[in-house]
């Protein structure tokens, strides 16, 4: 399994910064390795960032997109207590879904 979704999250008055850092390789399938093999294309297709459940942001991502891709976002109308979740799935069939609560 893939490493935890990081999710961060500041209320400030009506809006609300996120951030996602989503950790994952992102291999374009152009690289080689110490024996000079080609690394296999391994990416993230798609990714939903949910607030209690209801879609807010729903993306695609390819192969030009670099490792570990990190995500900022504004929102409005968040409240403490909402549940943050996000998702992705890749090119492998591999997904991860964290959720946070805020505060």
């Amino acid at each position: 399994m893939s490493e935890a979704i990081k999710i961060r999250a500041q209320i400030q008055g009506e809006t609300t910064d996120i951030r996602v850092l989503m950790q994952h390789p992102m291999e374009t399938g152009q690289r080689k390795d110490d024996k000079g093999l080609t690394l296999p294309v391994h990416f993230i297709q798609t990714f939903t960032v949910s607030l209690n459940g209801k879609p807010m942001v729903e993306g695609q991502l390819n192969t030009s997109v670099s490792k570990n891709p990190l995500f900022t976002f504004k929102a409005r109308g968040i409240k403490p207590g909402d549940k943050l979740s996000v998702a992705w799935s890749d090119n492998t069939g591999a997904r991860r879904q964290d959720e946070i609560t805020l505060s």
